[in-house]
């Protein structure tokens, strides 16, 4: 089992609705940048870049940069937390 501080870290990764939408998002549409992810989800640019910072500081998202643009996918701890939060529903 991982340390406290780390699994903290995770949680705190996923812990709000806005980052599971994001995550949800991304599950269906890897690659996305920051733009498109404000974009449809209609949310200010800054906010969206404050989720992706604490979700990629949690090990769920993974950065690609590609030029000027920076694509994001999700990490397999990410799939496995949707795949506990769809265990709540």
């Amino acid at each position: 089992m991982k340390k406290p501080r780390e699994l903290e870290r995770i949680l705190k990764g996923c812990a709000n609705h806005r980052r599971i939408q994001i995550l949800v998002l991304l599950a269906k549409e890897p690659e996305l940048t920051l733009d498109q992810i404000a974009t449809e989800l209609d949310i200010d640019f800054r906010i969206a870049s404050e989720h992706i910072r604490r979700m990629s500081y949690g090990g769920l998202v993974l950065k690609r940069y590609e030029g000027r643009s920076v694509h994001h996918a999700l990490t397999k701890r990410a799939y496995n937390i949707l795949t506990f939060l769809g265990k709540l529903e």
